[in-house]
Formats: C-alpha cells, sequence, structure tokens
C-alpha cells in the first residue's frame, strides 16, 4: 500500500512530466510557425515521451485502485490529473495547428 507522501510524490512526476511536455508543445508549435519541421518533429516526439512518463505514472496509482487498495486522494493528485488532461488537450490542438503551417 502507498502512504499518501508516495501518492503525493506520483501526483509531482505527473504535473512535472505533463509540464515538460507542454512547454515542448507550445515550442514546436512555435518552430511550425517558423517552418522549422525537423526541430518542430523532434519537440513532438520529446513531448510524446514526457507524456508516455506521466501516463507510466498516472497508470501506478490507477492500478492500485484496481486492485482494491485504498488511495487517499490529495489536491497534488487532483492537480497531476488537470495538468495531464489539458496537456493531452493540448496535444491534440497543436498538431492540427501545426498541419495548417505545414
Amino acid at each position: 500500500m502507498m502512504t499518501k507522501e508516495e501518492i503525493t510524490m506520483v501526483g509531482f512526476e505527473i504535473v512535472a512530466y505533463s509540464g515538460e511536455a507542454r512547454s515542448k508543445l507550445l515550442l514546436a508549435l512555435e518552430k511550425a510557425k517558423e517552418q522549422h519541421f525537423d526541430e518542430c518533429n523532434s519537440l513532438i516526439e520529446q513531448a510524446n515521451d514526457c507524456l508516455n512518463d506521466a501516463h507510466k505514472a498516472q497508470t501506478e496509482l490507477l492500478s492500485l485502485e484496481a486492485r482494491g487498495e485504498e488511495i487517499e486522494i490529495g489536491f497534488i493528485t487532483v492537480h497531476a490529473q488537470d495538468h495531464l488532461m489539458t496537456t493531452l488537450l493540448l496535444k491534440d490542438i497543436v498538431f492540427h495547428l501545426i498541419n495548417i503551417y505545414h
């Protein structure tokens, strides 16, 4: 069973990975505006790696709950979920915007 502190640390991990992905996605959009598509594509790949890491952390919590373990969810965990979901939405929007610049 994970302690509240451990769950909080997973939440911070999700926030950090999601924040890094968000920054890379926005920079990728700027590179697309400048027609620097090699840099843009590299940043998108890096953002995807960050999102995969965030998803792995999220899955860790989901797996605990699915096994029936009691998980004490705090505000940081909710904040982490919010960060991840808005970054995933941003990824979809940035993808469509980049296609406009192509």
